[in-house]
C-alpha cells in the first residue's frame, strides 16, 4: 500500500496524537474505507495499538505508522491524505485517484 501523507496532514497527526496523549512509537494510524456516505464509501481514521496478521503498513518519517486492512488497502493504494484548515472546511482530506465519483460534501467516494 502507497500513501502519500503531506506535511501539512503529517503536522496535524503529530499534533493530535500530542493533545490526545498518543505515543507514536508504540500507537499506529490506522486507515479504514468502509460502507456509508451517499457515494457508497466513506474514510475512517482512527489511533491502534493492535496490528491483525493480514495489515498491510506504511511507514511515514521516523514516528508514525499506517496500517489498513487488505481490503482497504486496495482502496487507498496511491491516495494522498491532506489536511485542510482554510474557507473549505478543517479536517483531514482525502485525493484518491481510484474514486470514479465523490459525493458534494466530498466525504465519501465510490469506485
Amino acid at each position: 500500500m502507497q500513501i502519500d501523507i503531506t506535511d501539512r496532514a503529517q503536522h496535524q497527526l503529530r499534533t493530535v496524537a500530542d493533545e490526545e496523549s498518543v505515543v507514536l512509537a508504540d500507537t499506529y494510524l490506522r486507515i479504514a474505507v468502509v460502507p456509508g456516505g451517499c457515494s457508497g464509501l466513506t474514510y475512517d481514521l482512527g489511533w491502534d495499538t493492535t496490528l491483525q496478521d493480514t495489515d498491510e503498513m506504511h511507514q511515514v518519517g521516523n514516528d508514525l505508522t499506517v496500517v489498513a486492512d487488505q481490503r482497504s488497502a486496495l482502496y487507498l493504494d496511491g491516495s494522498e491524505l491532506d489536511f485542510t484548515d482554510g474557507l473549505d472546511g478543517e479536517g483531514f482530506h482525502f485525493m484518491n485517484p481510484q474514486a470514479s465519483r465523490t459525493c458534494a460534501c466530498g466525504e465519501s467516494f465510490g469506485v
